[in-house]
């Protein structure tokens, strides 16, 4: 199965999260899974990574805006790159891809990739897909945006949302919607 990723690019090897990242990379890859990342550091390193060492396929999706943005190119983890040239069509990608899809901490570009991957699931533009956040931060952010815009959120698409305060416990949670 085809799983994507998403998380911060601030996470350096040694770090909490960064080891978290890498050990959801490695049990994915161990499972048979092949891994979809932004591609470049921090989270999307770890991942790959993890993926890589595990003996597992690393996809990194890259694009030219952010390396232009940002000095930086695909990491060495990376078994195979896709690349477009902006990063609109990047993030259309990236939320399109996988069969299953997880979230880390991050920033507002991660945050973007939850939004989009959450409503094209929503609106039916994609499958719903188990889509695990990981963290408490997601469930604190989104449990104040669900309850402060309740006249627009139809509470059934909450649903689409799965949260697990741990990597541990997000891989069981994958385990279990993905069984069968």
């Amino acid at each position: 199965m085809d799983v994507t990723i998403f998380g911060g690019s601030s996470p350096k090897e040694g770090e909490p999260a960064y080891q978290q990242a890498y050990r959801l990379g490695q049990r994915l890859a161990q499972a048979g899974h092949r891994v979809f990342t932004g591609g470049y550091i921090g989270t999307m390193e770890a991942v790959s990574r993890g993926a890589n060492e595990a003996g597992g396929q690393a996809v990194g999706v890259t694009c030219d805006e952010i390396e232009r943005f940002r000095p930086v190119g695909p990491n060495r983890w990376v078994t195979e790159e896709i690349r477009f040239p902006t990063l609109r069509d990047r993030l259309l990608y990236l939320v399109a891809a996988g069969q299953a899809a997880f979230a880390l901490p991050g920033g507002i570009g991660t945050l973007a990739e939850v939004g989009m991957k959450w409503n094209q699931m929503q609106t039916a533009a994609l499958p719903t897909v188990p889509f695990i956040l990981i963290g408490s931060g997601w469930q604190e952010t989104l449990a104040v945006f669900a309850t402060s815009q309740a006249a627009y959120i139809n509470p059934s698409h909450l649903d689409i949302l799965h949260y697990a305060p741990d990597v541990g416990s997000g891989l069981a949670l994958f385990e279990r919607l993905t069984a069968g």
